[in-house]
């Protein structure tokens, strides 16, 4: 087949994940083609749009015949932005990936495979983004082994729904009011580089940055 991997962000974390499932895919014998840009997809059979930032519209997926995304919540449970992230704050550690047919409307179409990962509790965000990688690239593999029939199982999305908000840097703040063990899973999902954990004391920021001593 032919299959495009659209990333509109190449300096996602998730791109190395992305080039590993395109060598994955191309052993298997399919003819794939890893993007950044929507002018760059070609005419084919499936499109798999990876960590994209922006709505793909209609006549960009009119150019196959089957357009999917993967989001880590249990659609329509937990639409919108990092849902893994929200869901670790939340103090849960089973995250959920689910593929589906991507539509106009935010994460809203088809569901056609849902899996599951569940962390320890003391994982930091290199090693939730290193399962999450993984389950997102482990799903698109086990969809194509049962493409197409697998199309046929789809089902609509009829449950209660709900949408995450977009984090910022601002949403690193620790609360010196409360202790690290209450804040150890916002601790857990801030980026050192990016979004560092930060406090404000006495008219300055002072930020944080956490590493796990494997040794």
């Amino acid at each position: 087949m032919i299959i495009t991997l659209l990333m509109d962000n190449p300096k996602s974390w998730f791109y190395p994940f992305a080039e590993n499932l395109k060598e994955k895919l191309g052993g298997l014998g399919h003819e794939v083609e890893l993007v950044h840009t929507t002018d760059d997809i070609k005419d084919g059979e499936l499109a798999f749009f990876l960590s994209c930032e922006k709505i793909i519209k209609q006549p960009i997926r009119d150019k196959n015949k089957h357009n999917l995304v993967v989001h880590s919540s249990p659609l329509p449970a937990g639409k919108g932005w990092s849902p893994m992230t929200w869901t670790i704050l939340a103090g849960e550690n089973v995250i959920t990936s689910t593929l589906f047919e991507a539509v106009d409307a935010v994460d809203a179409g088809v569901i056609y495979i849902q899996n599951s990962i569940t962390f320890e509790g003391g994982e930091l965000l290199p090693e939730l983004h290193a399962a999450q990688g993984q389950a997102i690239v482990d799903i698109i593999i086990e969809f194509l082994s049962a493409y197409p029939e697998v199309i046929e199982r789809g089902e609509e999305q009829v449950s209660e729904e709900s949408f995450y908000e977009r984090r910022r840097p601002e949403d690193s703040k620790l609360d010196l009011n409360k202790t690290i063990a209450d804040q150890f899973n916002l601790l857990r999902v801030v980026d050192n580089e990016k979004y560092p954990a930060f406090f404000n004391y006495k008219g300055s920021k002072y930020i944080l940055k956490i590493y796990k001593d494997n040794n």
